[in-house]
């Protein structure tokens, strides 16, 4: 066991064994304690172990059934939320359109338009938001952008730096622009269900896009000019770019010009159906969830498909799902029991509204150095924030909203995020330092921050999100 696990331990066995004492935390029921004894172990346990972190969040579900603080019926009744079916469902289809190549011929498409260092910057800052809509988890478009990135890499292999500022920039933007739609991150489901549960209030895929995409342009093209600015000089900018569709041909199995293949044109058409009617919510009353199962029928199904249900199916990250309905339950169990309500309750909340906003963004921004778990800093901070929301007088909507867009900013580390890890080590390809990431890192986290902190005070109220 090494001091970080020996610290940890401490703190949460130190945590439990001041909620043993009755006389302790006066107020405070049974329930509650033995929640945020539960809740102090599992955070402990994801902050200083190597345990897997669904592991340790079905561990501390199953504590909370065995203890009677929530019953099976609602540990279990997680995995059946229309969220993790959007998710699921959502896999499916990332599966079907990365099987046919859309992804090359967008690129292509995109990148080949470029012919100065700024435009090449935006035009992949601008497809990379895009594919937010197209796969639902970072990690997975991180991994769909890694053939774009080194046809990209071998096209400018005579100019170092941009290369470097190309690995720096991709998983920046992916991370950024996650916020656009709901199913960007799992963190943004926890959000959505904590909403429910603590606060009745209900944030569908609509919703959330009228939000969340003004904030991912804007914060990942500006990202993009840190990045650039961060890592490259005057002169490294100033010379003309050029990439060819033979050069992203090379890093791709399908093609990326000519005539589109029957299979490219019933994926494009099932993908852009499913989006119009995920934005077209309030018309059709149809639940996302439903129509992402309809889409996904489609696109396994033998004759207007383009991947097996089978292979589909391998694609998507049941750990991630079990980790969600696991945390959700948690989330439940903090709401009613009572202890999120407890937690809260010493804490000054007569603050303006943009104060408390300010301190919420703020931890929920340098969270990611103690949690590197994007869902789990949301399982952890959300039914906090939404319970601190209510006692301080500000729409827990908004509080909610703005410490998951915040918690959205984890570049500072290699290991803060599965896209930074993916494209930090390379073979054959230069990429970026600790070095780097700390000095853009510098710049882009309180830029960020206060970026949330102007969308959420100044934008969010006219799209039906107030502050109070």
């Amino acid at each position: 066991m090494n001091l970080r696990q020996a610290a940890t331990l401490c703190v949460a066995l130190s945590i439990c064994a001041l909620l043993i004492v009755p006389g302790n935390f006066p107020g405070l029921s049974g329930d509650a304690r033995i929640t945020l004894a539960v809740f102090a172990i599992a955070t402990c346990a994801w902050i200083g172990t190597p345990i897997d972190d669904t592991y340790i969040a079905l561990g501390a579900g199953l504590a909370l059934t065995a203890t009677g603080v929530i019953s099976s019926d609602e540990l279990f009744g997680t995995l059946g939320d229309d969220t993790v079916w959007l998710l699921i469902c959502a896999f499916i289809l990332a599966a079907a359109v990365a099987r046919t190549g859309l992804a090359g011929r967008a690129a292509a498409f995109l990148v080949g338009g470029a012919r100065t260092v700024r435009q090449l910057v935006h035009l992949t800052t601008a497809a990379l938001v895009v594919t937010a809509f197209a796969v639902p988890a970072t990690s997975g478009r991180a991994a769909l952008a890694m053939p774009v990135f080194l046809a990209l890499a071998k096209a400018l292999s005579d100019r170092k730096k941009l290369v470097v500022m190309l690995a720096l920039l991709f998983p920046t933007v992916i991370l950024l622009s996650a916020v656009a739609t709901l199913i960007g991150a799992g963190a943004h489901l926890i959000t959505v269900s904590v909403l429910w549960e603590a606060a009745g209030e209900r944030i569908g895929f609509t919703e959330w896009l009228m939000i969340g995409l003004p904030l991912a342009v804007v914060s990942s093209h500006l990202a993009a000019e840190v990045v650039l600015f961060t890592t490259t000089g005057r002169e490294d900018r100033r010379g003309p770019v050029h990439i060819t569709a033979e050069q992203i041909q090379e890093h791709s199995d399908k093609p990326v010009t000519g005539p589109w293949e029957p299979a490219e044109t019933r994926c494009a058409l099932l993908l852009a159906t499913v989006v119009a009617l995920w934005c077209s919510e309030p018309l059709h009353r149809v639940p996302p969830a439903v129509v992402a199962l309809i889409g996904a029928i489609v696109a396994a199904s033998p004759a207007l498909g383009t991947v097996r249900l089978k292979d589909a199916l391998k694609t998507v990250p049941w750990a991630l799902l079990l980790f969600m309905a696991a945390t959700m339950a948690m989330g439940v169990a903090l709401a009613d029991s009572g202890a999120a309500k407890y937690l809260v309750g010493g804490i000054p909340l007569d603050l303006p509204p943009w104060l408390f906003l300010t301190v919420v963004i703020a931890v929920s921004t340098m969270a990611h150095l103690i949690l590197q778990s994007r869902s789990a800093r949301s399982s952890v901070l959300v039914p906090l924030v939404v319970a601190a929301a209510v006692g301080a007088g500000v729409n827990p909507v908004a509080a909610a909203l703005a410490s998951t867009a915040a918690a959205g900013f984890c570049h500072t580390l290699p290991a803060s995020a599965k896209p930074v890890t993916l494209f930090a080590d390379i073979p054959g390809t230069p990429t970026y330092t600790p070095r780097d990431l700390l000095r853009m890192s510098a710049v882009l986290a309180p830029m960020t921050a206060a970026l949330v902190l102007l969308f959420a005070v100044a934008v969010w109220p006219l799209l039906g999100v107030p502050v109070r």
